[in-house]
């Protein structure tokens, strides 16, 4: 599921003249999107980021 949603979202859009250059967009992808923005039906439609926060909420108010 994630390699479809990376090549689909990003890779197949792309050109790339060097590994390092695909490298570095799909890294940037990955910290900057995948994690922080896009929304992921398995965790209830929030990004990784913003259910890690309230987990880690819910334990601390435990």
């Amino acid at each position: 599921s994630f390699f479809g949603s990376l090549k689909q979202e990003l890779v197949h859009w792309k050109n790339y003249q060097t590994r390092y250059e695909a490298q570095q967009d799909i890294l940037e992808y990955i910290a900057m999107f995948y994690n922080h923005e896009r929304l992921h039906s398995y965790l209830g439609y929030m990004s990784p980021n913003a259910f890690e926060q309230k987990l880690l909420e819910v334990e601390k108010a435990a």
